[in-house]
């Protein structure tokens, strides 16, 4: 079994002067990592080494997966030293490198990209010629191990680099195709565009769980927000048109609420569900999402006058001024996936966790709301979402709507209570602008559709 030296035990790489907190996470890994500057760059160059770049971020589970099977590792980690010089890149702090290196992904290996981002560069031009995203420790899922591609890398560097730099030039090319022609200043405007990416969602749309494509599923809430307007603007000019927009856009938004995707014990969307469903989610939570969904959620209901949306809205302001504005007022960058080195923990329950929390009138209500009635749905564990409507819990357990909505109240405040005092993800509290925008942005839609001054306040101190 490889030892693995704790952290006080080690002598730190270079990433232990940098300010990231994903990229502190891997400062005592025995590689040798360096941030990418000039410094790193002309090393690589130097020594005519290829550049191994691993772009991840600190929220993102497999990248946690990864540097605990390979980063960690000091066999891999020699392999890795001998052979490369090695970078890694925070996402959050550095999107222009990751825009880039995501193409250059896709076009490369023709598959869609993802976190953590593996590739090895040339060390002159630093052009990609071998990726992928996570590599395991041991050959599965139909890839290789990671120590076994890493000198299978090194080897074809050593043999082949003449290859390696036509197959570059190749790869220029196609990059290079990718940007637009510039428009021609006659042509005119009209609202094909606009006809055309109706077209394209409705195309995609998941008629009986709402969102676009199938699993894994993201919000997209860019794509709510336009459905909500096209129906806002259509509407009396376009019925049937205007009909199609609101029920992709509404679909949509009650799944999401309903699946687990949306906390239902302290506000806020995970970044994406793992199936069709939106039941299971990968438990990162991420501030670009939620500023955004919170302005859809709430532009859904001063259009609709649904109370859920009003709900869900207010539900994830509430988060955020609760759990991610700084004291200084900007707003933080994500919260983990993981906690205590599991993906979900925070966030899981067992009937006996519940009923412990619980009286006697809440939990078959909120076992029946919550599904854990029912089979466990995340390893033995049941992690939250709408199983029934309150109105058909109530009706089984003959309670009235104004008793049931009491008790479903008191319970998930209790819960939400029990859940504060369990070890809590790691918060990156990176204050970055882009971001920070799209919940200012989010915060004051809220303020304004919900008629509620804190949400303005909160906007203002960011």
């Amino acid at each position: 079994m490889t030892d693995r030296k704790g952290p006080e035990q080690r002598q730190p790489n270079a990433l232990i002067h940098e300010t990231s907190p994903y990229l502190l996470q891997h400062a005592y890994n025995p590689v040798d990592w360096f941030p990418w500057n000039e410094g790193s760059l002309e090393k690589a160059r130097a020594e005519h080494k290829p550049i191994l770049l691993s772009i991840g971020y600190s929220a993102c589970h497999w990248c946690h997966v990864m540097a605990h099977e390979s980063f960690e590792d000091p066999e891999t980690a020699a392999v890795m030293n001998e052979h490369f010089v090695n970078i890694k890149v925070d996402r959050e702090e550095r999107p222009d490198l990751d825009k880039i290196y995501q193409i250059a992904h896709q076009l490369l290996t023709q598959r869609g990209g993802g976190w953590p981002l593996t590739l090895f560069l040339t060390p002159d031009d630093r052009v990609p010629f071998f990726g992928g995203t996570y590599f395991p420790p041991e050959p599965r899922y139909g890839m290789p191990a990671f120590r076994t591609l890493l000198s299978r890398v090194a080897d074809a560097w050593e043999r082949d680099e003449d290859a390696i730099r036509q197959q570059n030039v190749s790869f220029k090319e196609a990059m290079g195709t990718l940007e637009p022609a510039p428009a021609d200043s006659a042509t005119r405007l009209d609202a094909a565009p606009l006809d055309q990416g109706v077209d394209e969602l409705a195309r995609t749309f998941d008629e009986v769980n709402g969102g676009f494509g199938g699993a894994p599923k993201f919000p997209h809430p860019a794509s709510l927000e336009f459905l909500l307007q096209r129906y806002a603007l259509r509407r009396g000019e376009n019925e049937q048109e205007a009909a199609a927009c609101l029920n992709m856009a509404e679909t949509t938004l009650r799944h999401m609420a309903a699946g687990g995707i949306y906390d239902h014990l302290g506000g806020g969307f995970c970044r994406y569900a793992v199936d069709e469903r939106w039941l299971i989610p990968h438990f990162e939570k991420m501030l670009y999402d939620n500023g955004s969904l919170l302005a859809v959620y709430a532009e859904a209901w001063r259009l609709t006058g649904d109370p859920d949306y009003r709900r869900v809205a207010a539900e994830t302001a509430d988060w955020i001024l609760r759990d991610m504005q700084s004291e200084d007022g900007g707003y933080f960058s994500s919260l983990d996936a993981d906690s205590e080195g599991e993906e979900g923990r925070f966030y899981l329950w067992t009937r006996e966790q519940a009923e412990a929390v619980l009286s006697g009138e809440e939990y078959p209500l909120f076992a029946r709301c919550y599904g854990l009635d029912g089979s466990p749905n995340f390893e033995g564990r049941w992690h939250l979402h709408i199983a029934v409507s309150l109105e058909e819990a109530a009706g089984a357990l003959s309670l009235s709507l104004e008793q049931a909505e009491a008790l479903l109240q008191s319970a998930r405040e209790k819960l939400l209570q029990a859940r504060n005092g369990r070890v809590w993800p790691g918060r990156d509290e990176k204050i970055l602008t882009a971001w920070n925008g799209l919940m200012i942005r989010g915060m004051a839609v809220a303020a304004a559709r919900l008629d509620e001054p804190a949400y303005l306040d909160s906007a203002l101190r960011a």
